[in-house]
């Protein structure tokens, strides 16, 4: 448990945190005071349109964006605070975007292997046994040592969930990782992402924060949905609840424009 951390407190607490992009009559507030927690150990899926602040929601997790106000605690740490060393934090996280990131000019066990070895120090052997095993895990062992442009769009994004997880991330951030796939591609991804939830990584759960347009998914793998609406947390609660029964006028909107 990190410094400064609190028995029993959620993996990941989000408290009131604000973030806008520009200033002045072109100022865009993205996120307006969000409060959020993860559990170790579940899954949670953030919904909402384009603009809603999905992405933005991750990125500041990962520290990519610097928020404006609020608190982003991860084990108890602030990781927000200015004072906090972002490159370890980011050890501690794994983030997959939506477009997939591969260095174009280095073979998927190349690419598996750099932040193990670059940030985590791990010897080169040692690193690329564990990038192995893990490419096993998501169905690319035969794939090593392929470039990126020789796979197919739905297993550059399984090498990029792969890189994300190799060094045993504490949390697993995926943003949209389907939005740039063709639709028959979406389902692999999925079905990698159900089998992370139920069956974890080296005997661990993978705790994950999720954004995505996939209901289905939702429904199926999440243990809280969180519906965002400019900014804003406008209802939380079970798949059944927000999905099923949403309680907020908003929500109802947003699922009868997907239906």
């Amino acid at each position: 448990m990190s410094a400064g951390a609190v028995p029993g407190a959620p993996l990941l607490s989000l408290r009131g945190v604000r973030k806008s992009f520009g200033t002045g009559d072109a100022r865009k507030v993205v996120l307006d005071g969000v409060d959020l927690d993860v559990a170790a150990g579940s899954c949670v899926v953030v919904v909402g349109s384009s603009g809603s602040g999905k992405s933005t929601l991750l990125r500041v997790v990962d520290l990519l964006e610097e928020v404006d106000d609020g608190q982003v605690l991860l084990d108890g740490l602030d990781v927000a605070d200015p004072w906090v060393a972002a490159d370890s934090v980011r050890a501690r996280l794994g983030m997959v975007f939506q477009q997939y990131n591969l260095f174009p000019h280095l073979r998927v066990l190349e690419n598996v292997t750099l932040a193990p070895r670059v940030v985590h120090r791990v010897p080169r052997r040692a690193a690329e046994a564990a990038a192995l095993e893990m490419l096993e895990r998501v169905g690319l062992s035969d794939k090593a040592h392929a470039y990126p442009d020789q796979l197919s769009g739905g297993q550059q994004q399984r090498a990029a969930i792969a890189r994300a997880l190799v060094s045993g991330p504490e949390l697993l951030l995926l943003d949209e990782v389907t939005s740039a796939l063709d639709p028959e591609l979406v389902g692999e991804v999925l079905d990698l992402l159900l089998s992370l939830r139920t069956e974890g990584v080296a005997g661990r759960p993978t705790t994950m924060l999720v954004a995505t347009h996939e209901m289905g998914f939702a429904r199926e793998v999440a243990d809280q949905v969180v519906f965002l609406h400019e900014g804003r947390v406008h209802e939380q609660g079970t798949p059944a609840q927000v999905l099923g029964d949403p309680q907020q006028e908003r929500t109802r909107e947003f699922l009868r424009r997907l239906r």
